[in-house]
C-alpha cells in the first residue's frame, strides 16, 4: 500500500493544506466550551445581556470561521483523493493493458475489474477521509485533556484514566474486527465474480435451465457474506454502548468531583460545564477515530490487492534489437518449439517445427485441444515458448518490439469481439486512417458488404457493446473484414468463420486467396472443407504434428486427418 502514495506527489499542497484546515477547524472548536462557561459564570449569572450577546456572537464566529475551514479542507482532501484515484486507475489499467495472456488467465479478468472499481474506490475514500481526520481526531482528543487541565487539574485526572480506557475499548474492538472485515471483503469479491459470471453468462444458463442452481449458489455466497458482515457488526455495535457507558460514568465522576469543587470555590458551574463538554468531544472523536481505522483497514486490503497487480511483471518483455534483412522465402518459422501453460504439467505444444514460405495459405486443423490456437498465438508473443524459438521473416520475435511485429500481423480470434461505436470506427482499429473505400473493399473480401448496405446506414450503422445487434455469423465476417483493413503481411484465421454457412466460408476464402497473393494465411478450422484448398495442411494431435501436407498426400499418410475427414465428409467425397 506504501508504494501507492507516490500517486499522491502531484498533489503535496492539497494533502498538507487539507489536513492543515482540519486541525484549524479543530482548534476553533476547542475554544466553543471556554466561551459556554464564560456565558454561564458571567453572562447568566450576572444578568449581563449584551455580555451574552457579545459571546453568543463569538460562538457564532468561531462556528462560521470553523464551517470556513471544514469546507476548505474538504476541498483539497478531497481533491487529492480524486486525483489520486484517477492517477491510479489510469497506470493500473495501462499495466494491466500490458500483461501478456499468461498474467490474464492467471489472474482473471473479474479479478481484474474488481480492482479497477470497487478496490480503487475504497483505497480513494480511504484518503479522503485520512487527510481529513487521521490527525483532528487524535488533535481534538489530547487537546481537551490540556484544555481540561488548564481548567481544574484536579478534575482533570478523570481525563487521564478515560482517555485510555476509552482507547483500548475502541481500539481492541477495532484489533478483533479488522480481520474479519478482510475476510467480508474476500467474501464480497466473490459474490461480485459470481454475479459477473452469472450476468456474461445468463443465455448458457437458461439454455441449460440451470437458473434454480446459480439462484442457490448464488444465495449460499450471499448468506455467507451476510453471515460475516451480521457478526462483525455486532463487534463493531460494542462500540457505542461500551464507550457511551464509560464517558457517562466519566461525566458523574467529573459532576461528583467538579461539583465539589464548585462547593469549595475552586472552580465554577461554568467551567464544570465546559469540562463535561471536553469528555463528550473526546467520545465522539474517539468513535469517528475507530470509524476510520475500519475505514483504513479495508483501504488497505484494497491497496495490498492493487499493488500486487501493479507489482505483477509481464512474461513478455521487450528487447528491441537490430532486425536481419530476411533473405529466406521463409516468412514464418517455428524451430523446435515446446509450449506449457503456466502451471501446467503436460505442454500444450511439443517439437513443433514448421516453415512456412510468403504468401502461403496453412491450413491447420485437428481435434479439441489439440493445440491450433496455442500455435498460432505464438507468432504474435501472446505467449512465450517455453522452449525452441518462432522467426517471422528470418527475426526471433522475441528481437521485435511489440508494436513492430503486431503490425506486420492480422488475427481474427476465435470470439467475435466488436466495441461500441460506428461501423468505421471498428474498422479502423486495423488501420487509424483507412478511407472508406478501404473499409468497403475489405467489407467485400469479408463478404460484409452486404450486411452493411442492408442496414441502411453505411458506414455510420451503430454497433451495440459486443455486437448485440448483429448476428454470431455477421460478427465473424466484421471482425474479418477489420484484420483485413490493415492489409496484413501475415493472416490468422482462428477459427473465425465457424458461424458461417459453407456457401459463405466458401466465398470469403476464395476473395481472400484472390486478394491476398503476397499475404501468408493461417487458417484454422474444425471443418476439412474450409482447410482443404490451403497450400499445406497442418494435422495437430495432442499438441504434437501428426501430419503436413496436400489434402491427398495427407489422406494417404496421416490417419488421424483420415478419420477427421471420414468424420465430416461421406468415403466419396473424402
Amino acid at each position: 500500500m506504501g508504494k501507492l502514495l507516490r500517486y499522491l506527489q502531484g498533489y503535496k499542497r492539497e494533502s498538507i493544506l487539507g489536513p492543515l484546515f482540519k486541525l484549524l477547524e479543530a482548534g476553533f472548536e476547542l475554544f466553543v466550551p471556554l466561551v459556554m462557561a464564560d456565558i454561564i459564570d458571567i453572562g447568566i449569572q450576572n444578568k449581563d445581556l449584551p455580555y451574552i450577546w457579545k459571546m453568543g456572537g463569538i460562538l457564532v464566529a468561531l462556528g462560521g470561521i470553523g464551517l470556513i475551514c471544514s469546507i476548505t479542507a474538504q476541498y483539497f482532501a478531497a481533491k487529492a483523493a480524486v486525483g489520486f484515484g484517477t492517477k491510479l486507475r489510469k497506470d493500473l489499467f495501462a499495466h494491466i493493458m500490458k500483461l501478456s495472456y499468461t498474467e490474464i488467465d492467471t489472474i482473471g479478468s473479474s479479478t481484474f475489474i474488481t480492482r479497477m472499481t470497487s478496490d480503487i474506490n475504497q483505497v480513494q475514500s480511504g484518503v479522503n477521509l485520512v487527510l481529513r481526520l487521521f490527525l483532528r481526531s487524535p488533535f481534538i482528543v489530547f487537546g481537551a485533556m490540556v484544555m481540561a487541565f488548564t481548567i481544574d487539574r484536579k478534575s482533570a485526572l478523570v481525563f487521564v484514566v478515560a482517555i485510555p480506557l476509552l482507547s483500548m475499548v475502541v481500539f481492541g474492538i477495532l484489533f478483533v474486527s479488522m480481520p474479519l472485515y478482510k475476510k467480508v471483503q474476500k467474501q464480497l469479491d466473490l459474490v461480485l465474480r459470481t454475479t459477473r459470471e452469472n450476468l456474461t453468462g445468463a443465455r448458457v444458463i437458461r439454455a441449460f435451465h440451470k437458473e434454480k442452481e446459480e439462484i442457490e449458489g448464488f444465495e449460499k455466497d450471499s448468506d455467507l457474506l451476510s453471515k460475516l458482515q451480521i457478526f462483525v457488526g455486532k463487534i463493531s455495535a460494542l462500540l457505542n454502548p461500551i464507550t457511551y457507558i464509560l464517558i457517562q460514568g466519566a461525566v458523574i465522576a467529573l459532576v461528583w468531583i467538579g461539583g465539589k469543587q464548585v462547593y469549595y470555590g475552586s472552580i465554577t458551574q461554568g467551567e464544570v460545564i465546559a469540562l463535561i463538554n471536553y469528555m463528550s468531544q473526546i467520545l465522539v472523536e474517539l468513535v469517528k477515530l475507530a470509524n476510520l481505522m475500519i475505514t483504513i483497514s479495508k483501504s488497505l486490503a484494497c491497496g495490498n490487492r492493487i499493488s500486487s497487480v501493479l507489482e505483477m511483471s509481464t512474461s513478455i518483455t521487450e528487447m528491441e534489437e537490430e532486425l536481419l534483412e530476411n533473405h529466406k522465402n521463409d516468412q514464418v518459422e517455428f524451430k523446435d518449439v515446446d509450449f506449457y501453460y503456466k502451471g501446467g504439467k503436460a505442454p500444450a505444444l511439443e517439437g513443433i517445427s514448421l516453415k512456412v514460405k510468403k504468401g502461403e495459405t496453412i491450413g491447420m486443423i485437428g481435434g479439441t485441444g489439440a493445440g491450433k490456437t496455442s500455435l498460432v498465438n505464438l507468432i504474435p508473443r501472446f505467449y512465450e515458448s517455453s522452449k525452441g524459438s518462432v522467426f517471422v521473416d528470418g527475426n526471433n520475435v522475441r528481437v521485435y518490439s511489440i508494436k513492430k511485429l503486431r503490425e506486420k500481423i492480422g488475427i481474427v480470434p476465435q470470439k467475435a469481439v466488436l466495441f461500441q461505436g460506428t461501423v468505421r470506427e471498428n474498422m479502423q482499429w486495423g488501420k487509424k486512417d483507412a478511407k472508406d473505400e478501404e473499409i468497403w473493399k475489405a467489407l467485400e473480401i469479408a463478404q460484409a458488404k452486404t450486411v452493411i448496405e442492408e442496414k441502411g446506414q453505411g458506414l455510420d450503422f451503430m454497433i451495440l457493446q459486443g455486437g448485440k445487434n448483429l448476428s454470431g455469423g455477421q460478427r465473424q465476417r466484421l471482425t474479418i473484414a477489420r484484420a483485413l483493413v490493415k492489409k496484413p503481411e501475415i493472416l490468422i484465421l482462428d477459427d473465425s468463420a465457424s458461424a458461417l454457412d459453407y456457401a459463405t466460408d466458401a466465398k470469403l476464402r476464395k476473395a481472400i486467396r484472390e486478394n491476398g497473393k503476397k499475404m501468408t494465411v493461417f487458417l484454422v478450422s474444425q471443418r476439412v472443407s474450409t482447410v482443404i484448398s490451403a497450400d499445406r495442411i497442418l494435422v495437430l494431435d495432442d499438441g504434437k504434428i501428426a501430419g503436413l501436407g496436400s489434402h491427398e498426400e495427407l489422406l494417404k499418410s496421416c490417419e488421424v486427418y483420415k478419420e477427421i475427414c471420414l468424420s465430416q465428409l461421406s468415403t466419396k467425397e473424402v
